[in-house]
């Protein structure tokens, strides 16, 4: 893979610990692409970062995690695109706290396409299950792509709809993209991502941490239209 200095300055700054994507949009309204970020003294960054936040950003251990990210897009279907971007979805623009990065896996173009949320129960009923399937499916063949959160009962019904119909799925998770949290959806997380997109603002390998979930659910409430 080519190396690509722009991409790798959004990932070390997005990969640094406390420097959530609020100080991130700070920083570049500031001063600019994230290469005129990286540039800056300790004393001009003073007023956005913590020292050990600053001390983090140059460190090796967070060079390392960047040089992963890096590794693992330049495989076929992977991608890792931010706020620079023009494929970065404009409807995520219009949310509170839009992500800097998006890691994905599968289709990049059903980002652009209209989309749909269906979400609901873990604790489904087949009846419940199989309405949400058949109403998917009926969406996603009306030009809908369904847009879920990959957890069991009501989201994975959601998703096999979403395959099943003309406009695919997408499947927002709160665990890294690399990461398939329920393990008992690894076969249909492994379909969603040859005829769907998987895709997560969180760093490779995160694993499942309950406060992930909510802002997972912001994506998917931006990503949709209703």
């Amino acid at each position: 893979m080519r190396f690509d200095p722009e991409l790798a300055g959004w990932l070390q700054l997005s990969l640094t610990p406390g420097l959530g994507p609020a100080t991130l949009r700070n920083l570049l309204r500031k001063f600019g692409l994230p290469r005129e970020v990286l540039a800056r003294s300790r004393s001009e960054l003073a007023s956005f970062l913590a020292p050990e936040s600053f001390e983090a950003m140059q460190s090796q251990r967070v060079r390392d995690a960047v040089a992963r990210a890096l590794d693992w897009a330049s495989a076929d279907e992977h991608f890792v695109i931010t706020l620079a971007d023009e494929t970065y979805p404009r409807t995520l623009l219009e949310i509170a706290d839009p992500p800097s990065v998006l890691y994905g896996h599968g289709r990049l173009e059903l980002l652009q396409r209209p989309a749909l949320a269906v979400v609901g129960s873990r604790n489904a009923s087949a009846q419940g299950g199989s309405n949400a399937e058949h109403f998917a499916r009926a969406l996603s063949d009306a030009g809908l792509t369904i847009v879920s959160g990959l957890a069991l009962g009501i989201d994975a019904a959601a998703h096999r709809g979403g395959l099943a119909g003309a406009s695919a799925t997408i499947a927002v998770l709160g665990t890294g993209v690399d990461v398939v949290y329920p393990s008992r959806n690894a076969e249909l997380a492994a379909e969603i991502a040859r005829r769907g997109l998987l895709v997560s603002e969180f760093a490779l390998g995160t694993p499942a941490i309950a406060h992930n979930f909510p802002r997972r659910n912001r994506l998917i409430s931006g990503l949709a239209r209703g």
